[in-house]
């Protein structure tokens, strides 16, 4: 996630290609914006996707065509971005994942889910699949932010950490402040010492930023790999030639992890 955060521009400017709504979720405090396309099969998995801070669906453009020819999909806007109003309470990760849930039931969208999550967006799927395990087939995490990320980030560089905060409350819109203040909240009601028990696929990126430090660089790499023992999967794979927008950046590996999962 502090990569997307150090280059604020790329977070915040969402990309050309569209990803076009195909319905609205009316949820007690809100509407929210989704698309749901692809051939749905009685079943077999929905491929959920779940966007990073600061972006909308629109952040999948390149994947959602290809992996719609082998399954449904479904790509939402989370309240405060795209074309999803914010809402009033808590946005920790424990009320995403539930409100997620919600979106999808009033959708129509029964399980089993193929979950994919990119940053902050493939923490929020391994809250889902940690809270809600039979709903759950499989899971593709890129880039996922830890849950120790951002106390790492603050004891490894605090020049940094303190930068983004400040950067954080003049730049950030509110739906991006909320969720960036709330990354930690509830986790430690979440058991993350058991593996999930679902296929799983961690997707890590190769070119980071000249403003990472050493320390920090070996310590988010060690947080890489811890991701490949809280899903279960064989190991997080390096991602060559991309940066942390892997689903912009390289789109097949995307595509390619999401249909072995899949199969």
């Amino acid at each position: 996630m502090t990569k997307a955060i150090l280059f604020a521009a790329a977070v915040l400017l969402s990309g050309c290609a569209a990803v076009s709504t195909t319905g609205t979720a009316a949820l007690p405090d809100g509407n929210v914006s989704y698309a749901l396309v692809g051939p749905a099969s009685p079943g077999n998995p929905t491929v959920v996707f779940q966007s990073g801070l600061g972006d909308g669906k629109v952040v999948w453009s390149q994947v959602l065509p290809a992996v719609q020819q082998h399954a449904q999909v479904f790509a939402y806007d989370r309240p405060g971005y795209g074309a999803s109003r914010m809402i009033p309470g808590p946005r920790d990760a424990c009320t995403i994942a539930a409100e997620e849930r919600r979106v999808l039931q009033v959708a129509g969208v029964k399980p089993p889910y193929l979950l994919v999550g990119h940053s902050l967006g493939g923490l929020y799927q391994y809250v889902f699949a940690k809270m809600y395990p039979a709903d759950v087939a499989g899971i593709v995490l890129l880039d996922p932010t830890h849950p120790r990320h951002w106390e790492t980030l603050q004891r490894d560089m605090p020049t940094t950490a303190s930068a983004i905060k400040t950067m954080g409350s003049v730049m950030f819109q509110a739906a991006m402040r909320r969720e960036f203040d709330d990354q930690t909240g509830c986790l430690n009601t979440i058991n993350m010492a058991a593996p999930l028990h679902v296929p799983a696929r961690v997707l890590i990126s190769t070119e980071t930023s000249m403003l990472m430090s050493a320390s920090f660089k070996e310590s988010v790499d060690g947080l890489s790999a811890d991701w490949a023992r809280m899903t279960g999967a064989a190991r997080a794979e390096p991602i060559a030639k991309s940066g942390h927008y892997i689903q912009r950046e390289q789109p097949q590996a995307v595509i390619d992890a999401i249909t072995a999962v899949l199969r």
